[in-house]
């Protein structure tokens, strides 16, 4: 990642409060989907609709970091407009069927750029839904919606003859074809696949493709890959010739699916029966503001009001549903299942989301969340363990820790329905008792995983942030295991949650890696980025213990403790220019840029100084996320970094997950209204709130004094008002 933080000039586009056809809000189009698409945020800017199957958007045709999501914004060329996406994450797959209308003579740049077209940020657009862009070297324009099995494309040419070419063979970053195939099924239509390999592994997908006009000509020109390390020729990039109307129009709607060319076709014709482009573009734009209505925020600045339902917006881009219309899905097993009354998903981003992203769920989609909780039991029958970051029934093994399990323990201790609570225990004490992966024998044997063991799933080491992840992850399993009245089982997790003390090294306090004699490792430093530390240090890892704060104060008594939080903003790393990639956003040693910290600045509450909580939510809240491209300090992953503003905006965050509890921040809006599936509504008011009156002086929750530094789920859920009179000057 580059040390570097790009000024560019704020994205012009507008802005409508009102919708006239009904009196509603818009919220649609108080997103703009350009934050985050320069520097760290590794986002795109296309067309989805919540938690949609397709992520249809353009790709800037160049592998690299800074083109993770295929769309990085300093750069002025498209290669094509591809139908899967990953938003923000630190390793880049998909871009699957790859579309480019073009005209003649081509615009063909040195591979692996290849046919192109450049464009400028003047003639471009988007919103929630919607994105829109003209292709300067072809004089095309091009708009983008999506349903949610289905991308939608609209292409007006400067004349009747019109071509568009399908690149199969297109590859990116970690993504790598394997084979391809195409077929006609009528004038109009055209089905095929793409296999390839990378971060998600054997991912097949099937696509169906209807254009508006019939072809009048196709020509395949085959694509050498290699194949089990053989040459192997396969379809690569096809080209088909139109005559079009007046309009000069063309619209190319693609389903896709993992099931095969049948599962193509029926979400093509369940979900896309027509050419309609701005039906589906009505379509998208409706269910986001649906989805946007649920929390409704009240005066603020313009830009706050776009950086808050931008946050809202990217959290319900993954998961993604990864299933047919018809229920049938592709599983971890390689099989086609059949879901019956629930909608298989996947791209889980655990490591990341089950700290604010999942807990956000259990108020916005909670019918959702029970599906996602189905689509994990479902993966441990067919893979023997819970997933750690699958997406295309795949699992990449990415990252650490068993965190589907407090997503599971979140839901039900909220009561949530519509999964087996059973069933869902009985995969989470599987997962905790997988010996051979990833340390956790060592772990249940030692009450650690040594840095000096490896395996094969082990290469990264990452042994202290194993332990310290596993020990969370065994406190929500035995609180899970106590409410199903599992005492044994119960008994048994909770001593092993304690086993984050195992790496508490009183004569540094800080956690520190032991190796399997039980020896701390020797001439450790704190500010150290290590292979026994999950892109952090010891700084940031010292925090890891969210489900133990007390006990954690208890290890350093109070005054060592806030001493310790007071000097991670305040004691700056001395070489900044070689921090790795993933250290940005940083305040002192603190790094809002990477999910280790995010709960950290909240607990000042837990000794009596909310009022640095305050200070510091709200200099995170101003300063690193902006209505601008560059306005995302570090990589979006999968909603974890929209999901923490969306919470701290509101004015609270869910530093436990499973602890049925949220610490109090800054509101960042006079008033904000949480829309919950009970039918109640729960109203945050900030009493004078601005830039300069982040401390909050007095709070009163349904009218009455409210002195404590946290609000419970219950309190949300009964509805009722939190009203927090805010000031320039810590109480």
């Amino acid at each position: 990642m580059p040390k570097r933080f790009i000024t560019l000039t704020l994205i012009i586009f507008t802005i409508t409060t009102a919708n006239a056809r009904d009196g509603k809000e818009d919220y649609a189009r108080l997103v703009n989907t350009f934050i985050g698409t320069d520097y760290t945020g590794n986002v795109y800017p296309g067309a989805q609709v919540p938690f949609g199957m397709v992520q249809l958007s353009p790709d800037n045709g160049l592998p690299g970091w800074d083109r993770i999501a295929g769309y990085f914004y300093p750069d002025s060329t498209i290669a094509g407009f591809s139908h899967t996406h990953l938003s923000g994450t630190g390793a880049g797959d998909l871009y699957d069927i790859s579309f480019l209308p073009v005209t003649y003579p081509l615009k063909i740049g040195k591979i692996p750029l290849g046919v192109h077209s450049r464009f400028s940020h003047s003639d471009e657009t988007a919103e929630a839904g919607y994105y829109k862009v003209h292709l300067i070297d072809y004089d095309i324009i091009v708009e983008l919606t999506a349903t949610e099995r289905c991308g939608i494309q609209r292409y007006t040419y400067p004349q009747k003859e019109a071509t568009v070419l399908l690149n199969l063979s297109k590859s990116m970053n970690w993504d790598k074809t394997t084979e391809t195939y195409i077929a006609v099924v009528d004038s109009c239509t055209i089905e095929g696949f793409r296999y390839s390999d990378g971060w998600a592994r054997n991912q097949e997908l099937y696509f169906r493709t209807r254009f508006s006009s019939p072809f009048n000509n196709i020509e395949i020109d085959s694509a050498i890959i290699e194949k089990n390390s053989r040459p192997y020729k396969c379809v690569g990039t096809v080209r088909f010739d139109f005559t079009l109307n007046k309009k000069k129009e063309l619209t190319v709607i693609t389903s896709i699916s993992g099931t095969g060319k049948e599962g193509a076709a029926k979400n093509l014709e369940s979900e896309a029966k027509h050419n309609d482009f701005e039906l589906y573009r009505t379509e998208a734009r409706a269910m986001w503001n649906r989805e946007l209505g649920k929390i409704e925020v009240i005066g603020g600045s313009h830009d706050d009001r776009v950086c808050f339902y931008t946050a809202l917006y990217r959290t319900m881009l993954a998961p993604t549903l990864f299933c047919d219309v018809d229920g049938l899905y592709r599983g971890a097993d390689g099989k086609n299942h059949k879901s019956n009354n629930w909608k298989n998903y996947s791209t889980f981003s655990l490591w990341d989301t089950f700290r604010a992203a999942h807990p956000l769920y259990t108020y916005i989609c909670p019918d959702r969340v029970a599906d996602m909780i189905q689509s994990f039991t479902s993966f441990y029958e067919q893979h023997g363990r819970l997933p750690v970051w699958n997406m295309w029934g795949s699992e990449t093994d990415m990252m650490i820790g068993y965190h589907a399990v407090p997503v599971i323990v979140d839901a039900y201790l909220k009561g949530i329905k519509g999964f087996d609570a059973h069933k869902a225990l009985q995969a989470c004490i599987a997962t905790a008792n997988c010996d051979e992966y990833r340390g956790i024998g060592l772990y249940k044997n030692l009450g650690f995983v040594p840095y000096d063991v490896t395996d094969e799933y082990n290469s990264d080491n990452w042994a202290l942030s194993r332990t310290l992840e596993y020990a969370f992850d065994d406190y929500c399993i035995a609180r899970f295991a106590e409410a199903l009245g599992e005492k044994q089982q119960a008994k048994e997790f909770f001593r092993r949650a304690k086993n984050y003390r195992n790496v508490y090294n009183p004569n540094t306090t800080f956690m520190q890696p032991r190796n399997s004699k039980g020896e701390f490792q020797p001439d450790f430093c704190p500010d150290e980025y290590t292979q026994h530390i999950c892109e952090s240090n010891a700084w940031h890892y010292f925090w890891s213990v969210q489900h133990d704060i007390e006990g954690l104060i208890g290890l350093t008594g109070q005054k060592r403790f806030e001493e310790k939080l007071d000097s991670l903003f305040t004691y700056s790393p001395t070489d900044k220019e070689g921090l790795p990639i993933f250290s940005t956003g940083m305040i002192g040693q603190y790094v809002h840029g990477n999910e280790p910290s995010h709960h950290v600045i909240y607990l000042y509450n837990k000794i009596g100084k909310p009022h640095k909580t305050q200070k510091y939510v709200a200099q995170v809240m101003h300063n690193l996320y902006r209505n601008t491209p560059d306005g995302l300090c570090g990589n979006e992953d999968c909603g974890q970094m929209s999901a923490w503003y969306v919470f701290s905006a509101m004015g609270f965050y869910p530093v436990t997950p499973v602890g049925g509890e949220y610490e109090i921040g800054t509101p960042l809006f006079p008033e904000t209204r949480i829309h919950l599936h009970n039918g109640k509504t729960f109203t945050i008011k900030a009493q004078d709130v601005s830039r300069k009156n982040f401390y909050i002086k007095k709070k009163l929750l349904n009218g009455k004094r409210h002195n404590r530094t946290n609000i419970t789920h219950k309190q949300i859920m009964d509805g009722g008002t939190l009203e927090c009179v805010m000031t320039d000057k810590h109480n």
